[in-house]
């Protein structure tokens, strides 16, 4: 977190800053807009409904969210009907920011920082989606309005990916994608597969969103998400447009513009080609790098648009096969300094061939087989990397997957634990049918339904969940340089988890700090033969054995 400190500290001596105060006080044009707030009618502990608007739980325990209108009423139905699930998100994301930030004297500072970062947030915001978030926003929780007001924190919010990205190097996203079509799969059809990696903590990823939009104005489409969120992570919309997005390699920029979770509704919404797509990008000012993996039916193929705030690119292939990690691949970024050094040292190109090399054992590929894919746990070569590494495609720590075959409109979407559990299938010319009558249930289509994964039963996964929960406690014994720590309790984390290679560094430093050297030395060298991450991990490594070794002269 130094990154982020030493910003904190420089930048809150400018939280005076003209244009801070108008963007604090900012709102919405509303005039246009219908403000009724809506009745809430609630079934069961699992249904909620509102006029042709609801929100219910499937089987699977997934949240499905259907809403309709302009924008503020879009906005007003969604805090309403998921006003106690609002109640305990942003209390779960906020409490994530105090654990990075203890102090209280700097999360004073940080509070003041966020207003001057986002100052002209709201410019870059089309009007249509901040009424929306205006309406969602009345239905928030006032604890936190000392951070800011209700509208203005839950716009802060829709950035809140972006702004963790540019400030610091958090080891929260390490996504991976792949788009086939032609040769490639069963039937020749584009299908889409993604991991999003996204950890905000277990919380956090309890309450899966499945979020069906039909607007007034552009293209009814679906999204997956959290409560709150009204932005895009991952999408289709009813022409067979899809979107996922993975972060690049960023610099520190001095404020914030679009968010991409914005981008990528507008995208969603309005387009329906690629060419589109790419219009809508290209006319959008971004604050961070990013990739937008765009695939569309009406295309059958699919491209990434690369952008960052004074570059931009579209990756193309010449085959039916393109993979997409957390590194850009256009001609546009080539010789880019900071994109080439992720993909010398960080694991993006790594999972990037692990990508390729399981899709190379599949001749033809289908919703089944993708989901296997995504659900891999091991390395190249089918090497063991420990569970929990960030080179495997699958991290055990995805907040979802999800699947898209375009032409069909259908999509499939994981359920917990992370991509293990089922994944549910919808049909958007289904829920989308104007002719169809409103039920008030789940639209998850069983028949499609992907089955679960059954390494969830294992005692492996279940080692490795009670090694998460020691990894916390471990993290905290670092942390405060714990010397009442019972070094048994090392051999328990480390046999829990034993090809993990920072099971052993953490536990060397443990050793080290207990001023045990040879058993810090063994530890060290343990984790040195390991698959470790990134180059920048093995120096870091190599330095704390080189300290070691002195001690023990």
């Amino acid at each position: 977190m130094n990154k982020l400190s030493y910003t904190v500290v420089f930048l809150s001596l400018l939280t005076f800053s003209c244009g801070m105060k108008k963007s604090v006080v900012h709102r919405p044009d509303l005039t246009q807009f219908n403000d009724e707030r809506p009745v809430v009618i609630k079934q069961h502990d699992s249904l909620f409904i509102s006029g042709e608007s609801y929100l219910t739980k499937n089987k699977y325990a997934q949240w499905e969210l259907y809403i309709q209108g302009d924008p503020l009423e879009r906005g007003l139905l969604a805090g309403a009907l998921m006003d106690s699930l609002l109640a305990k998100q942003e209390p779960i994301f906020f409490n994530k920011i105090e654990e990075f930030v203890p102090s209280k004297k700097k999360q004073k500072r940080l509070t003041k920082f966020l207003q001057w970062y986002n100052r002209e947030l709201y410019k870059h915001v089309p009007n249509e989606f901040k009424a929306e978030i205006y309406g969602l926003s009345r239905y928030v929780p006032d604890t936190y309005n000392y951070i800011a007001p209700p509208y203005i924190r839950s716009l802060y919010l829709h950035g809140a990916h972006d702004i963790g990205h540019a400030l610091v190097d958090l080891a929260m996203i390490g996504c991976t994608s792949a788009a086939l079509w032609d040769d490639e799969t069963e039937d020749g059809e584009l299908l889409i597969g993604r991991n999003l990696d996204f950890y905000a903590g277990d919380e956090f990823a309890e309450e899966k969103l499945i979020l069906f939009i039909d607007p007034d104005d552009g293209i009814p489409f679906v999204s997956i998400g959290w409560p709150g969120m009204l932005g895009v992570i991952s999408g289709m919309n009813k022409e067979g447009l899809t979107i996922t997005m993975n972060a690049g390699k960023s610099k520190i920029p001095l404020k914030a513009k679009k968010p991409i979770s914005i981008l990528a509704r507008e995208i969603l919404q309005y387009a329906s080609t690629i060419d589109e797509a790419i219009a809508i990008a290209k006319n959008s000012e971004v604050f961070v790098s990013e990739a937008l993996m765009i695939g569309s039916a009406n295309d059958n193929k699919a491209v990434v648009i690369e952008m960052s705030p004074k570059n931009f690119g579209v990756y193309e292939i010449v085959n039916s096969r393109l993979v997409c990690s957390n590194h850009f691949q256009s001609e546009a970024y080539k010789d880019d300094k900071r994109n080439n050094k992720a993909i010398e040292e960080s694991h993006s190109q790594y999972r990037f061939e692990r990508m390729n090399e399981l899709l190379d054992e599949y001749p033809k590929v289908d919703p089944t087989t993708m989901a296997s894919i995504l659900r891999n746990k091991y390395g190249e070569n089918d090497e063991k990397l420990g569970f929990g590494n960030e080179k495997a495609l699958n991290q055990l720590l995805a907040h979802h997957a999800v699947i898209f075959k375009p032409s069909e409109k259908k999509i499939w979407i994981s359920s917990n634990p992370y991509q293990l559990g089922e994944f549910t299938s919808y049909d958007l010319d289904e829920i989308f049918n104007d002719n169809k009558q409103n039920v008030y249930k789940s639209q998850l289509i069983d028949s499609l339904t992907i089955p679960e994964d059954d390494f969830q039963y294992t005692k492996a996964f279940e080692d490795y969940e009670a090694y998460r929960v020691m990894d916390r406690k471990i993290d905290e014994v670092i942390s405060s340089e714990d010397q009442s720590f019972d070094l048994m309790q090392l051999n328990i984390y480390r046999t829990l988890n034993p090809e993990l290679w920072i099971v052993h560094y953490k536990s060397g430093l443990i050793y080290y700090n207990a001023e045990k050297y040879e058993q810090a030395k063994s530890a060290f060298e343990t984790a040195l033969s390991k698959e470790v991450t990134t180059v920048p991990a093995v120096e870091q490594i190599e330095k704390i054995l080189k300290k070691t070794n002195k001690k023990l002269k």
